[in-house]
């Protein structure tokens, strides 16, 4: 059977790239995207995923609004630094058509609980943002955690440094409550931090065979990825392309042998100097059964590889 797979994203630009990745991916059939916030407010990005989807030929994939806000909070603002790296619109600024669809009635919580429940093992879901959804839906369902194929996320950093504190990742640290829960809660997680994240890198080289495509679709990826790389050329430099992070998680939920994961039991600290940090849940450190993996490497040529080929084939279509 085919995997199932629900991206849960903050519609930005490597979200898009990620939405791109899943739907160039015939192994997998994307059955919804739900929103959340982060690099965008929670409407913009619903907004993006509904454009992005229509504009990569895939009006079929329903968006679903998710909670706007982190957990122990009760508002939202998009953090300069995200502005400059995704755009105010989120796309690098670049203009697309609104779709003319709207959002799903379903809230996103109660569609990532009906549909562990339909799916079961088949489902993979792929949080690229927040964990804020699915902790709030393990909240009013627990027993999906036993359910689901398998949780695959952008998020977090243990063998190198964060991106937001010497210690925290962006996504983490937007909700380090919500991600402390997913860690904790014994759901079988697959992390894909800046461990691995930041090797997978594209440069002007890779986009311009995007815009040598002539698509709408093309045109579309390359001035959104070459604003983000220009973004990386001021924000770290020292890396000389952009990371290719929501991506990687996506491809790793098609094809697990992309990476080399560590088995290990984990926890978000959520208290002290701390907050926001990914570490091994010492608690649990003996406990026989690890319900995590931590991905520590990642075969970078074969992830560019299919990374390339499947999004140039969707732009060209």
């Amino acid at each position: 059977m085919t995997k199932k797979l629900i991206l849960d994203l903050d519609t930005g630009i490597d979200d898009t790239l990620a939405t791109a990745y899943a739907l160039g991916s015939p192994e997998v059939e994307l059955i919804g995207i739900t929103g959340t916030y982060g690099n965008v407010l929670l409407e913009q990005g619903v907004r993006n995923a509904l454009a992005v989807t229509d504009l990569f030929g895939h009006p079929e994939v329903k968006v679903y609004k998710g909670l706007p806000h982190a957990s122990t909070k009760d508002s939202f603002e998009v953090q300069p630094v995200s502005a400059f790296i995704h755009g105010a619109n989120g796309i690098g600024d670049v203009d697309i058509p609104d779709s003319n669809r709207e959002p799903e009635t379903e809230s996103a919580v109660d569609f990532i609980i009906d549909a562990v429940k339909t799916y079961g093992k088949d489902l993979v879901y792929v949080p690229t943002g927040p964990m804020t959804n699915i902790a709030a839906a393990l909240d009013k369902a627990p027993e999906i955690k036993d359910e689901i194929g398998g949780i695959v996320l952008m998020g977090g950093a243990l063998t190198v440094c964060g991106n937001v504190s010497a210690w925290s990742e962006a996504n983490i640290s937007q909700d380090p409550d919500a991600a402390n829960q997913l860690f904790r809660s014994g759901a079988p997680a697959t992390m894909i931090g800046l461990d691995v994240t930041l090797q997978t890198l594209l440069t002007y080289k890779e986009t311009q065979r995007w815009r040598d495509l002539g698509t709408p679709a093309g045109r579309f990826l390359a001035d959104m990825t070459d604003y983000y790389i220009k973004a990386y050329e001021t924000t770290s430099p020292h890396l000389g392309g952009c990371g290719l992070h929501d991506p990687l998680a996506v491809g790793v939920a098609v094809d697990p042998s992309l990476v080399t994961t560590l088995d290990i039991n984990m926890q978000v600290d959520v208290d002290g100097p701390t907050r926001g940090r990914t570490i091994g849940d010492n608690e649990r450190l003996n406990d026989p059964v690890k319900t995590m993996k931590v991905a520590v490497g990642v075969d970078v040529p074969r992830f560019l590889d299919e990374f390339m080929n499947r999004i140039t084939g969707l732009a060209k279509a």
